[in-house]
């Protein structure tokens, strides 16, 4: 059987398929500069825009300069962690470089070309989504459908539009109803880009009593329509949900649908759960969006595709209102944003597209089902069966409110603060488990909540069913934290009371034990001194806590919080000694404050023992003139008399006494009695305040494994205390050993000692010890 004839590839095509895949590896490569090269770059250009070179550049260097601009001076590959790019990524990426190829090729032939692509693709999108007879709207922005689509319902309800502009307006006001779940900022948008007051804008508040508090309440909507109608306005069109952007919930559709029928308006849905559409099984409340006039699809994210338009699908039967609407162009290359999307669709298959929503909702129903396992983890999911977006909270048991439920239980306060720890709890997630796409997502009912959203994640990210079970692991390690901290928060601030230089600082936005400040004892500075010396204090208490061997974690706090010159301590742990923490505190705080006052007093006392030390040598030395006479000062006779008729030198040493700030002669050094007196009271060390190495801080006795090395740690300490005597002893006898020499000395050595050179001599005598 003969092979059919193989076509050749356009040698233009194949080149750029080329190019593409040689850039994609210098840019995925992650190869770095050498250390000069990298130094030269950086005293050439220093990010700062320089003039075109005349000769060019190659294209290896312009990918280069790329790279370095895309990771900046990050030396470490596992800074560089980006959106993965498979194959289906590389068509899309491809599909831009086509779209600019395509768009040079003459009239007729781009025509064909574009008609083509737009129809297969919208086809294709069509019958995915199980939406029949939909024409498609590609564009960039994701809001930009949703716009146009508006146009075109305004256009239909007010015929003379075309012509006479927004006056046809004044006398019917057309209404826009939107949920109060929608996506912020969704409805100012339209009416600041279709020119309309805010007064057509109608949000349509959730339910409160009955049904999910993320749905449309359809009573609600259905009298505020009412109350429109009767005023002489117009309802126009109802932006629904097929899945929140905060919880992922679904509006009831069907009932809505019913609504717009009724009254004559346009329904638009837009969500995540849309991406539902393709599978074999889908949820009821999902499948009505089949129905509705139009959606707006975001494939890019479902599927883990780069820089491809987002959809709006759309049933209308007027062509020429819709292309007065901008919803089809007659330009070919408006209809090139098509491309992309067309080329990688085509590489996934039907099959591809449906296996990665699938494992998308797969990932969503594990972590379900093991978070249903975990204690002190509230959920909030719409339907359990078929939720492709999980949301869930830690709360503790006594007053957390069932599944869906609000926090009106907790006690004033205790929800910031369990906010704050679910918020720690997603940021923690999110770094120790970064391929699970967790974030953190603020809700009006529930509060601060981590999501988990494979649907807008999995696909980029790559995540798997192991990365779940991390997911879970690390969030069973961190409830305990939670419930501990929790616990111990009262007890801090109760402790904290009782002491009289600390400072209890109430931080509900604080994700730790609580803040607490150090206030000195002296009352008498003025406020600028004694904020200044609040300040010091609290700095270096923050950094000797910073270098105890503890598992807490001292910081000061946020860098734009409210509270400043306080000491933010983090997560605490079962076995955590409360009250041996607060003593630390304060005792730290003590030494660093009594410290501080004996440097400031210091100058001062040095600085008059210098001056009395002058006085007295000054003195000395008049006395000594008086005593040798005038002749002995002389550099040469003094010499000659000196050597010929020595006499005792009269002027004594002198030491600073920093203890007593006062000035003592340095004859009693020389004195055995005085010596061993001094021996006597030697500054003892403060052993009781120093811990063994290895020894952990606040830690209660009997908490697992680390009570034995608590125990260890202070019979080693008491036989160290034991020990002491006899090392001071020892030094004690060392220390006799020098000081029976004054004693022996010859009187040969004292008069030789009489023969030395003036200025030396007066040098060793004017000296401080």
């Amino acid at each position: 059987m003969d092979k059919p004839p193989v076509k050749m590839m356009d040698p233009t095509l194949a080149e750029m398929g080329n190019h593409l895949s040689d850039a994609m590896k210098i840019l995925e490569s992650g190869k770095l500069e050498s250390e000069q090269v990298k130094e030269r770059r950086k005293l050439s250009w220093k990010d700062i825009p320089g003039p075109l070179q005349g000769d060019g550049q190659d294209v290896v260097s312009i990918l280069q300069l790329v790279q370095n601009l895309m990771h900046g001076d990050d030396d470490q590959q596992g800074h560089r962690r980006m959106q993965y790019v498979g194959e289906q990524g590389h068509m899309a990426l491809l599909g831009h470089s086509l779209a600019a190829y395509i768009s040079v090729l003459e009239r007729e032939r781009l025509r064909k070309l574009t008609t083509r692509i737009l129809s297969d693709t919208t086809l294709w999108l069509c019958r995915l989504f199980k939406y029949e007879n939909g024409s498609a709207y590609y564009h960039e922005d994701d809001r930009e459908g949703l716009l146009k689509v508006c146009r075109l319902v305004i256009n239909t309800h007010y015929e003379e539009y075309a012509t006479e502009g927004f006056t046809v307006l004044s006398s019917k006001h057309p209404v826009i109803y939107q949920s109060a779940a929608c996506r912020p900022g969704l409805g100012q948008h339209l009416c600041s880009q279709l020119g309309l007051p805010m007064s057509s804008l109608c949000i349509v508040p959730c339910n409160t009593m009955f049904g999910s508090l993320h749905q449309m309440d359809v009573a609600l909507l259905d009298k505020l329509i009412k109350d429109d109608c009767e005023s002489g306005k117009v309802p126009l069109l109802l932006i629904a949900n097929a899945g929140t952007p905060g919880a992922g919930h679904t509006d009831k559709l069907s009932r809505l649908k019913e609504l717009c029928v009724q009254y004559n308006m346009w329904l638009h849905v837009e969500g995540v759960n849309l991406a539902t559409l393709t599978l074999g099984q889908i949820s009821s409340t999902v499948t009505a969006a089949t129905k509705c006039d139009s959606m707006t699809l975001t494939p890019g994210p479902w599927l883990g595709l780069p820089a491809v338009p987002a959809v709006t699908l759309y049933r209308h039967e007027d062509p020429a209102l819709s292309l007065a609407a901008g919803l089809t162009s007659s330009q070919p290359v408006e209809k090139l944003r098509a491309l992309p999307l067309w080329l990688s669709l085509q590489y996934l298959g039907h099959d591809g597209i449906v296996e990665r929503i699938k494992h998308a909702s797969q990932l969503s129903q594990q972590l379900l089902e093991h978070l249903k396992t975990l204690a002190s983890i509230k959920t909030s999911v719409e339907d359990e069966l078929n939720s492709p977006v999980v949301v869930f909270r830690f709360s503790q048991d006594n007053s957390a409110p069932s599944s869906g439920g609000s926090v009106e239980g907790y006690f004033a306060g205790e929800r910031d603060i369990i906010d704050a720890l679910n918020r720690w709890l997603g940021e923690q997630l999110a770094q120790q488990v970064p391929l699970s796409g967790v974030d953190v997502v603020e809700l009006e009912d529930e509060g601060t909540c981590v999501r988990f959203s494979p649907l807008m994640t999995a696909a980029a990210l790559g995540t798997q069913e192991n990365d779940v079970a991390a997911l879970v692991e690390k969030l069973g390690e961190m409830i305990p934290v939670l419930s501990c901290t929790l616990r111990f928060r009262q007890d801090f601030k109760d402790e904290v009371l009782q002491q009289a230089l600390l400072s209890y600082m109430e931080d509900l936005s604080w994700p730790g034990l609580g803040v607490v400040r150090y206030e000195p004892r002296n009352t008498d500075l003025d406020e600028d001194k004694r904020q200044q010396m609040v300040e010091r204090i609290n700095s270096e208490l923050l950094k000797k806590l910073m270098e105890l061997d503890t598992d807490l974690e001292f910081s000061s706090g946020p860098e734009f919080g409210e509270e400043t010159n306080c000491i933010f301590i983090g997560m605490a742990t079962e076995d955590l000694d409360v009250a041996e923490l607060v003593e630390t505190i304060g005792s730290v705080g003590r030494d660093i404050e009594e410290s501080g006052k004996l440097f400031e007093n210091m100058t001062e006392v040095v600085r008059r023992g210098i001056q009395e030390a002058e006085l007295q040598l000054q003195k000395a030395n008049e006395e000594k003139l008086m005593e040798e006479g005038v002749l002995r000062q002389l550099p040469l006779v003094g010499s000659v008399l000196n050597w010929f008729s020595p006499v005792q030198a009269s002027v004594k040493g002198r030491t600073f006494n920093l203890a007593e700030g006062c000035l003592d002669s340095t004859e009693p050094v020389y004195s055995i009695k005085a010596q061993m007196n001094k021996d006597a009271s030697p500054d003892s060390p403060k052993l009781s305040t120093k811990r063994l190495p290895g020894q952990k801080l606040f830690r209660r006795p009997g908490a697992g494994s680390d009570s034995i090395s608590d125990t260890s740690s202070v019979s080693q300490l008491e036989e160290s205390f034991r020990e002491t005597p006899h090392v001071q002893a020892t030094d004690a006898e060392e220390a006799e050993v020098p000081q029976e020499l004054p004693a022996h000395i010859p009187e040969d050595t004292a008069s030789s000692d009489q023969r030395v050179p003036e200025g030396q001599e007066a040098e060793s005598v004017e000296t401080l010890r």
